[in-house]
């Protein structure tokens, strides 16, 4: 038998993140052979993978990056089980270390196959899972382009954002996170009107329609006052149509245009945990 020492481990622990007990039973079944080692603690994570594919990861970490240009950005959301381990700083650390790598992959898959130690990303979340226990995957990955894009995190990491303005002006990282913690506070469907699909439209309309019946509106003004009650949905629910939570007093869009006239957001992206 290979004598197996206390260094040998914790050097496996550090490679893998495994346990101590784990990382010693591999180390003991491979003869000390230390690539076989993790060839073997690897191979667990898929069976625990396989065990778990059914298993809800609504838990987990959002992040949003931007690159050094401000001109695009991602964010994503690495999932588990529980929100015991969402908190874990190695946990923390592999989504915002998968983030950054999402900057420069133009799709999950493409992420996925990206080298991440001596591995690729996707077979680290496998051996993840098998470190953890939990079923460990990539829930959302969206990516954002523009003349300025700006990023916000919510606390706890359940809720990021980006969003996009026409031009990099003064104020313009400033205006991109207020409008951006705008979109994480306030959940808009869409951008503007434009951006609603219209079974959404239709669905409304009849249902502003079932409740001027009930009101006992005459049927001749149905259509007429549904699409004032539309109206209100869209600023309600349309991101530049919204009243901005820091001055109620102005729509997001007019608190753009104060900070440059011709200035407009021009997308946005918004991820949160269930």
């Amino acid at each position: 038998m290979a004598n197996i020492t206390a260094a040998d481990v914790n050097k496996l622990r550090q490679v893998t993140g495994a346990g101590m007990m784990d990382c010693k039973k591999a180390l003991v079944e491979a003869e000390g052979d230390f690539d076989k080692a993790i060839e073997i603690l690897r191979k667990k994570g898929q069976k625990v993978a396989a065990n778990r594919a059914d298993r809800e990861s609504s838990e987990g970490a959002v992040i949003a990056v931007v690159n050094a240009d401000k001109t695009e950005g991602v964010v994503l959301s690495l999932n588990c089980e529980t929100d015991f381990v969402a908190k874990i700083e190695s946990f923390l650390k592999l989504a915002n270390d998968f983030a950054a790598l999402a900057l420069e992959s133009a799709s999950l898959e493409e992420l996925l196959a990206k080298p991440y130690e001596s591995i690729t990303v996707g077979e680290k979340l496998t051996e993840q899972t098998g470190v953890i226990g939990e079923k460990i995957e990539i829930g959302s990955f969206e990516k954002l382009s523009g003349a300025f894009v700006g990023s916000y995190i919510h606390a706890g990491n359940r809720i990021a954002t980006l969003v996009s303005l026409s031009a990099n002006v003064e104020g313009a990282e400033e205006a991109a996170r207020n409008v951006a913690m705008q979109a994480a506070a306030m959940a808009p469907i869409a951008l503007n009107e434009d951006g609603v699909d219209a079974a959404t439209i239709e669905k409304e309309i009849e249902i502003a329609k079932d409740q001027l019946r009930q009101e006992g509106k005459p049927e001749a003004m149905l259509d007429n006052i549904a699409k004032g009650k539309l109206g209100r949905f869209f600023k309600d629910n349309t991101l530049v149509n919204q009243d901005y939570i820091k001055d109620n007093k102005l729509s997001v869009s007019q608190y753009v245009k104060s900070v440059d006239a011709a200035l407009v957001v021009t997308g946005f992206k918004r991820v949160a945990l269930a």
